[in-house]
């Protein structure tokens, strides 16, 4: 079997996916981010082991993300390529979404907004806040490295006992405003509130904020549908159905879409990109 390999060398994670030459998905792996070159050799061993394949079978390696700049020579005299990443962002969202227009948001280590159609990728901005804030914000105030402790953790808690509501500073409802949403993110910390309770504001704070941009950023768009990716939108805090992400999407008139393989979609998409070229 031929296959080519999609790699997202990110800040905080590795990403690879595999798939065969008619581009059916046959594996996918993520690891934890360190020298870039070390983790991108390290991750093609393990997924072609975990594909049960070996060097030989591989026709082509795509890679993208910040890291692929480390890489200017063919990976063990395979071919090699790099792809944008903000292609392989918008082409990655679009595919696993099945739309041909979308806003694609990137949850990494920060945030990417890409709007992306069959014809043009776009890249409209960025934030700093994304899952290294989550994860250095948790390591310092919690003591906690790993994120799916905390996310363990955080659906333990009550994000109430920390954050301020809209809902605590009205006497009656608003029907224009969700009473669920932030005011002021930290701003109501009770001296009860546990570990679990902050846990749960540190999502809320992370997730509601990149709602709340990918509302802006569309706000003068006919688009409306956005395509939540990257490893925090695969957590269940990030649920489209009882999470943050749905109390904002009636507020905001936009739609919020969790594709599948959510986590690995740069990869993919930077496979994808390398066909369409």
């Amino acid at each position: 079997m031929k296959i080519s390999i999609g790699i997202d060398i990110g800040g905080s994670t590795t990403k690879a996916a595999a798939a065969d030459k008619k581009g059916n998905l046959i594996g996918t792996l993520q690891v934890s981010a360190d020298d870039p070159r070390t983790c991108t050799y390290g991750i093609l061993g393990r997924i072609l082991k975990q594909c049960n394949l070996t060097l030989k079978d591989v026709d082509k390696i795509v890679l993208t993300g910040l890291g692929s700049t480390y890489f200017q020579e063919d990976i063990y005299g395979i071919p090699t390529v790099s792809v944008p990443e903000l292609s392989a962002i918008g082409r990655g969202g679009l595919a696993l979404s099945g739309l041909s227009q979308a806003l694609v948001v990137s949850m990494g280590t920060g945030t990417a907004f890409v709007k992306a159609s069959l014809t043009e990728y776009r890249h409209l901005g960025g934030s700093g806040i994304g899952g290294g804030t989550l994860c250095g914000l948790a390591a310092r105030f919690l003591g906690i490295h790993d994120v799916f402790t905390l996310s363990n953790l955080a659906s333990q808690g009550d994000r109430t006992k920390a954050d301020l509501r809209i809902g605590d500073l009205l006497d009656k409802d608003i029907p224009s405003l969700n009473s669920e949403l932030t005011a002021s993110n930290f701003g109501k910390i009770k001296s009860s509130a546990s570990a679990p309770d902050l846990a749960a504001a540190l999502f809320n704070m992370i997730y509601e904020n990149i709602g709340v941009m990918a509302a802006f950023a569309l706000s003068d768009d006919t688009t409306k549908d956005v395509v939540l990716t990257g490893s925090l939108a695969c957590l269940p805090q990030a649920e489209t159905t009882f999470g943050v992400f749905n109390r904002m999407q009636d507020i905001f008139g936009i739609h919020f879409i969790i594709p599948p393989n959510a986590a690995f979609s740069t990869a993919i998409g930077a496979l994808l990109s390398e066909n369409d070229s």
